[in-house]
């Protein structure tokens, strides 16, 4: 059993999240954990601390979008090999600069896009109108406005059929997962399938919530669902809008074999529509769950879309279901920040928050025409597996290009990149490749990082 000394003050503003967030940075910038080691399982150092394993998840995942910790299936939670140092640390000085490193790692987007100012006048309007109803708690499942406009929004733009009474309100992706996990349990459930290649942090995450995370293979046209059908599971989580890694899109073939399964076993797909917002307007279809509210579980989140710092997520879930959430849930903590909920949907109804989308949208579609042009030119042999959307490209390399060899050869030009094995829960002879994710760096630097990548590839080139 892995244990972590860490303590957690209770006469302080942050919050127990924050709280351990800072303290795992702290002790990993100090150099007292050190690249490689393990830390506790969440479930375990929530155990330990006494705290709502929420709380920890919340920490981890977002330390993990940081760059601090890394999560695989099998490997547990550890802290990364290249963990970067603190913004204005005693680490960093003028006198001994960082050299810079380009970090094409799938996972984030560009913060630095955030609409400050659209954000500002939100929360500024949300705090003058804020009454004693507002400046309460929230309730565990959201504000009723919020789930309204949040509603009324996805119903808009991505066709989901949700009432807003069965709409819930979470801390991010990941409470959300967490919800429905433990809800499946208690149904007994026992596994959940899982596309590969896929999230290895969402493999890690099922398996610790006690299910065990079954691997269906992807292909061109998204989920095999014939593969699906041979493994027994009840319930799959999947990403139908634009597969992650590989960025299929979900054929309607395919959509139509996928819920007359789900109806078939009496069972649940989970809809983690994390970056439809993000795939071209021509190729995209409606949520999954516009063909199936009975049997399908709408998950997003503001992270992608916003910044990971907010935790604003939601749950679009069958009546029977969410019931049984909103009780899970009710259990678990008192909800999320009223003040935030309350801001976003303002930013929605606005229309700050869609004209943010187009802009960044158009950016994102920039960034992803640069890198399967950089590609053609410099990468001979290489191809793009999608073109149409998503954050990331997966980049199927020829047999000849070893694919440790070629994400050493990156690292060694600076360039942090991960191979495609890194997203396989299975192991076997799929070609090798490289997951390229081109919204998490600053569009200024992702030619530099492609430049660097042409070089490493040029060096293993027979």
């Amino acid at each position: 059993m892995w244990h972590l000394s860490l303590s957690m003050e209770s006469d302080t503003r942050e919050t127990l999240a924050a709280q351990l967030r800072n303290a795992l940075r702290r002790q990993i910038d100090q150099g007292a954990l050190r690249p490689g080691t393990r830390v506790p399982s969440s479930r375990q150092l929530a155990k330990d601390l006494g705290v709502s394993r929420t709380v920890v998840v919340e920490a981890y995942e977002q330390l993990c979008a940081e760059g601090y910790l890394t999560s695989q299936r099998g490997s547990g939670t550890s802290v990364a090999d290249a963990a970067p140092a603190e913004v204005g640390s005693a680490l960093t000085t003028d006198e001994t600069p960082t050299p810079e490193v380009w970090d094409l790692r799938a996972g984030g987007t560009d913060v630095s896009a955030f609409p400050r100012q659209d954000w500002i006048r939100s929360v500024s309007a949300v705090v003058r109108a804020a009454g004693p109803r507002e400046l309460g708690y929230a309730p565990p499942s959201g504000l009723p406005p919020v789930r309204r406009t949040l509603a009324g929004y996805l119903g808009r733009v991505r066709g989901v059929r949700v009432r807003p009474e069965h709409l819930m309100v979470t801390s991010g992706f990941a409470q959300g997962l967490a919800l429905l996990c433990r809800v499946l349990r208690d149904q007994g459930h026992d596994a959940v399938g899982v596309e590969d290649p896929g999230h290895p942090g969402e493999w890690a995450f099922i398996a610790d919530a006690g299910l065990r995370p079954v691997a269906v293979p992807v292909d061109r046209h998204g989920i095999r669902v014939d593969d699906l059908a041979a493994t027994g599971v009840r319930a799959v989580l999947t990403t139908p809008a634009s597969q992650f890694p590989t960025g299929a899109a979900l054929s309607p073939q395919r959509r139509e074999h996928l819920l007359a399964w789900a109806r078939a076993v009496d069972g649940y797909v989970v809809e983690d529509d994390f970056d439809a917002a993000f795939v071209a307007p021509a190729q995209r279809m409606p949520a999954l769950q516009s063909l199936a509210p009975d049997r399908v579980v709408y998950a997003g989140s503001a992270s992608k879309v916003l910044a990971p710092a907010l935790r604003l997520g939601w749950l679009a879930a069958p009546p029977g279901l969410a019931a049984s959430i909103e009780r899970v849930r009710a259990g678990w903590d008192i909800g999320c920040s009223g003040l935030d909920q309350l801001a976003f949907a303002r930013l929605v109804d606005s229309g700050a928050f869609d004209r943010h989308l187009r802009r960044l949208r158009a950016e994102f579609q920039r960034r992803r025409q640069a890198v399967h042009q950089h590609v053609a030119r410099h990468l001979p042999g290489a191809s793009p597996l999608s073109g149409d959307g998503g954050l990331q490209t997966y980049l199927v390399l020829p047999r000849w290009c070893a694919e440790e060899s070629m994400v050493e050869a990156a690292r060694r030009r600076s360039v942090l990149v991960r191979g495609g094995r890194f997203h396989a829960l299975r192991h076997d002879d799929r070609p090798p490749a490289l997951v390229l994710g081109y919204a998490g760096v600053r569009g200024s630097d992702l030619g530099r990082g492609l430049a660097g990548l042409a070089t490493a590839y040029r060096d293993l080139t027979p």
